[in-house]
């Protein structure tokens, strides 16, 4: 959309002459920045503004125009819609706020604005946008105050951010590394186009090596998939900042944005599947481009550095919290060893410490060098302690050197132990990634060793089974039945069955309750019928009780089972990303542990065995201090037929706790759906 990146005649809806208003800053910006375009300023109450002819109406402009920044209220942005449109606007940026985010009311005159827009064929940006920065193009179409400076840092990285406030503080701290941009964009609440699809536009330019993009919230996920294909075969890998993390950011980020919150593991796991880098400190979004740029998806399964230091203290505290976040600083194999021994060096455990002797330009080349020998590593990490900020040239030659001399076959990337901003500089000139704390490197080496090509779905036809209104246990085994997941059971209503092998579980039946066991629906070891008619009286009249709301359907008995593991293995419909599977330490304590892996679904029989070596509670089931084994391939088959659901419709959640992993197969304990 050459009319959103590179717009030749733009019209400043609501623009004001008083240069001390927000309204003034985009025209102000425009021309301080070298804009060569035609501007139509727009105010009833003006013939000029700030030097140049200005329009009562926007139907009043000469001829078409490209793009229209609206500056005015809230309330006079949707007659604005069709009077741009008319004009040939094919992008309009609303710079107001107060709509969706700001509840039913401005959630409705969103929608209206947006109906207009599709009706006239105009895309929009925002509502609640800054604008958009085009820095090469010398565009400036923003009321971003860090437009202020004289100068804006050119390069070759794209920001695309839901916070119009973020562009100019990625911007300015980016400057500090040596960082310049091409093309800045706000998209705000995204009632039209949002930073995926912008993402999928920026690919497409020569200008462009990669996109940065600070999320707030996941919308249309398709249009990121879309662009993380194209950057994955483009090679510019694209990065991402997603607030949510914590209850409380997911809170924020709603009422910023009125989006709905989704939950932080599944953003995870969409990111993960679609290669998009996560950074999740500001200092690693911004120090991470430096370490991927020109480089494709990690294929490596070390997740393991070689680390070297000129500071004892310094390389200590990298090699630490590498391993906090599961990197390992390897001790040198035989061929970097032997290589060390060459240039007289003999490394001692998993740091080589260079002390200060080594701060030499090619002692910390020749160490770099001979480290890149070593083949169960991922990246080379010099360390560099006080000569970094006093002697930044001698610091960096080293470094360069080593680089240049190890070419593309290993990434090299620095750690810088003080303030050394001189250093970082240089670094960065250099294109060598370069961290100023240790938490920011480890973050930056997870996102780098965890970096995949993007993964297609599988196509996964839907199960063929009847879905009731208000489903109960009995109900949802049915449909993990249809999935291949069957378990003997018996559901009754007064009279219980006969064959039942006891001993049995007796559970109440009701589409209204999620867990039983806290009204007393659940009665275990239930040793023959006589028992189990009297638990059946007994169990109706707690549930009566505790839940007396509750509509009764029967009763459910099945043959008590005790597995090697109990997992709990669920499907939902997230609201951000989509279906996803869930797996995790199952039975009553599973919300406690919270040791769970999450993915999109549905998904391949690689990506359930992964997600079950990462639940750390099933270790239990590989063999761990010699235990008897799982049957691990049953439970990774079960992860992908529960993953199908994302196929049938109807169905917002589902769970099976616990799921039983026995020496062979797996059994369903207990069941549960949500219909959407």
């Amino acid at each position: 959309m050459k009319e959103l990146l590179e717009p030749r005649r733009i019209a400043l809806v609501g623009a004001s002459g008083d240069p001390a208003r927000l309204t003034a800053r985009a025209q102000i910006y425009l021309r301080r920045h070298g804009y060569q375009g035609e501007l139509f300023p727009v105010n009833p109450r003006a013939s000029e503004i700030l030097g140049e002819p200005a329009f009562a109406r926007v139907e009043d402009i000469p001829g078409e125009i490209d793009f229209a920044y609206i500056l005015l209220g809230t309330q006079q942005v949707e007659a604005q819609i069709a009077a741009v449109a008319a004009k040939g606007a094919k992008v309009a940026c609303i710079l107001a706020d107060g709509f969706a985010e700001a509840g039913p009311e401005g959630q409705a005159l969103q929608d209206r604005c947006l109906d207009a827009a599709k009706a006239a064929g105009l895309r929009l940006l925002g509502p609640n946008s800054m604008g958009i920065i085009n820095i090469p193009a010398r565009i400036a179409a923003s009321v971003n105050a860090a437009l202020e400076a004289e100068t804006l840092p050119a390069g070759r990285l794209a920001l695309v951010s839901q916070s119009g406030s973020m562009l100019g503080a990625i911007m300015g701290r980016g400057a500090a590394r040596g960082m310049g941009f091409s093309h800045l964009i706000a998209t705000g609440n995204e009632a039209d186009l949002t930073a995926g699809e912008i993402a999928a536009m920026l690919v497409d330019e020569p200008g462009v090596d990669g996109v940065m993009l600070f999320l707030e919230a996941i919308r249309q996920p398709q249009h990121y998939a879309h662009a993380a294909w194209k950057a994955h075969r483009a090679g510019k890998p694209i990065i991402a900042y997603k607030l949510g993390r914590s209850p409380y950011g997911a809170e924020l980020a709603t009422s910023h944005t009125g989006a709905l919150a989704g939950s932080d593991m599944a953003a995870e796991a969409f990111f993960r599947a679609h290669g998009i880098l996560r950074a999740t400190m500001l200092e690693s979004f911004l120090e991470l481009p430096a370490l991927v740029l020109g480089r494709k998806p990690h294929v490596s399964t070390h997740r393991a550095v070689s680390v070297m230091t000129t500071t004892g203290g310094g390389g200590a505290m990298a090699v630490d919290a590498l391993g906090v976040a599961g990197i390992e600083a390897r001790i040198p194999d035989a061929h970097a060893t032997a290589k060390l021994h060459a240039v007289d060096m003999h490394p001692h455990g998993r740091l080589l410490d260079m002390t200060l002797a080594g701060t030499k330009p090619d002692r910390v080349e020749a160490a770099i060098v001979a480290l890149a020998a070593a083949r169960d590593t991922d990246v080379v990490v010099p360390v560099i302690g006080s000569s970094a900020q006093f002697r930044p040239h001698d610091a960096v030659a080293g470094i360069v050197r080593g680089r240049d001399a190890v070419g593309d076959a290993k990434p090299v990337a620095a750690f810088l132990v003080p303030q050394a901003d001189a250093s970082l500089r240089l670094l960065a000139e250099a294109g060598i990634p370069a961290f100023r704390t240790p938490e920011s490197l480890a973050d930056a080496m997870r996102a780098f060793l965890d970096w995949r090509a993007p993964l297609a779905a599988p196509h996964m036809a839907a199960p063929e089974v009847a879905l009731s209104e208000r489903p109960d246990e009995a109900d949802a085994r049915d449909v993990f039945a249809a999935l291949g997941l069957a378990t003997e059971y018996a559901r009754f209503t007064d009279t219980p069955p006969e064959g039942l092998r006891y001993p049995v579980a007796l559970k109440i039946l009701s589409p209204d309750l999620a867990h039983k066991t806290e009204v007393g629906g659940v009665a275990l070891n239930i040793a023959d019928e006589a028992a189990l008619r009297s638990a059946m009286i007994n169990m109706r009249a707690r549930v009566e009780k505790a839940a007396p709301q509750a509509r009764i359907t029967g009763f459910l008995a099945q043959p008590m089972a005790k597995g090697l593991a109990e997992v709990i293995l669920g499907f939902r419909r997230d609201p951000e990303v989509g279906p996803v599977v869930l797996l995790g330490a199952g039975g009553v304590l599973a919300e406690l542990h919270r040791d769970v892996a999450l993915r999109l679904a549905p998904l391949h029989l690689d990506e359930a065995r992964g997600m079950i070596a990462e639940v750390r509670a099933l270790r239990v089931i590989e063999g761990w201090r010699g235990l008897p084994r799982g049957d691990v391939e049953a439970l990774a088959q079960a992860i992908v037929a529960v993953s199908r659901l994302a196929a049938l419709d109807g169905i917002a959640e589902a769970e099976i706790n616990p799921l039983m992993v026995h020496e062979s197969g797996v059994t369903v304990a207990d069941a549960w759906i949500v219909r959407s």
